[in-house]
């Protein structure tokens, strides 16, 4: 598969563009292009970077998006359904209505990030930088959060259920309301310090 190595894309319309299988790129920059409606399907990006991309009503499915840089993309309505985004940043960027369904999310920074009302089903968020992010009303289920930090994350009425929350201090976090199953209580309990059983 032939790869794009350092393409620079600046203010180009991509709207509805349908990448797959055959298109890869490798250290290239997008500067405020508009992939509103755009679908990917198996494409491959590693060590891009995005500045001021509209991903509105885009659609990615078993794409990767490998130790990328977003920095102020607008994620409206967005689905990632078995993705990668290992390593990727994720800076000053808004994500309404934006949802992830499976695939490998790990080492991924969203420290800060405002992810309220966002759906996270079955993601694989191993050591992502999750730190003070806003989650409050997210789904974040069935995800493996081991080793991730959430320092200062606010989960009020998140529903964390089926999700790995050991990495999580209840003590530095704001999730009156959140939702866990008995299981994750327990893992809590034992955070705090309690005996369990």
């Amino acid at each position: 598969m032939p790869i794009t190595h350092d393409l620079v894309v600046r203010g180009e319309d991509w709207y509805g563009r349908e990448l797959g299988a055959g298109d890869a790129y490798a250290g290239c920059t997008f500067y405020d292009t508009d992939w509103t409606e755009g679908v990917s399907e198996g494409a491959s990006f590693d060590g891009c970077t995005f500045s001021g991309v509209r991903f509105n009503a885009s659609r990615h499915t078993g794409s990767a998006f490998t130790n990328c840089t977003f920095r102020r993309c607008v994620f409206f309505d967005a689905r990632f359904e078995q993705c990668k985004a290992l390593g990727s940043r994720f800076h000053e960027s808004t994500f309404n209505l934006f949802a992830v369904d499976g695939g490998d999310w790990s080492y991924a920074g969203l420290a800060g990030a405002d992810l309220r009302r966002a759906e996270l089903d079955g993601v694989r968020l191993r050591e992502a930088d999750l730190a003070g992010a806003r989650l409050e009303e997210a789904v974040v289920t069935r995800c493996d959060l081991s080793g991730a930090r959430l320092r200062g994350a606010l989960l009020r009425r998140a529903d964390l259920r089926g999700s790995d929350l050991s990495a999580l201090d209840p003590r530095t976090v704001e999730a009156a309301g959140a939702r866990i199953d008995l299981q994750q209580a327990a893992v809590l309990a034992t955070a705090l310090g309690y005996e369990v059983g």
